[in-house]
């Protein structure tokens, strides 16, 4: 649990130091997305009996968002140039 903040911390570095490229962007908000999931998957089962798991979906679908949003139109853009 003590490592939730750091590593949020380092995801949320290297997002915005790689943050020029729509690429690196996007993969790496995902990251930051899933990451925040699992850390408040984690705290649901440790301390509200399961109960966080809606919540944590959330995070697992923005970051799959991402992604889709990138390979099926940011990526299309691209080739399209």
């Amino acid at each position: 649990m003590f490592m939730i903040i750091p590593t949020i911390s380092v995801a949320i570095y290297l997002t915005y130091k790689l943050r020029k490229t729509t690429t690196e962007l996007l993969h790496n908000l995902a990251v930051c997305c899933w990451i925040i999931a699992n850390s408040v998957w984690m705290t649901g089962e440790f301390y509200a009996n399961d109960g966080y798991r809606p919540y944590a979906a959330l995070f697992f679908v923005l970051g799959l968002l991402l992604v889709a949003y990138y390979y099926a139109i940011a990526q299309h853009k691209k080739t399209q140039e």
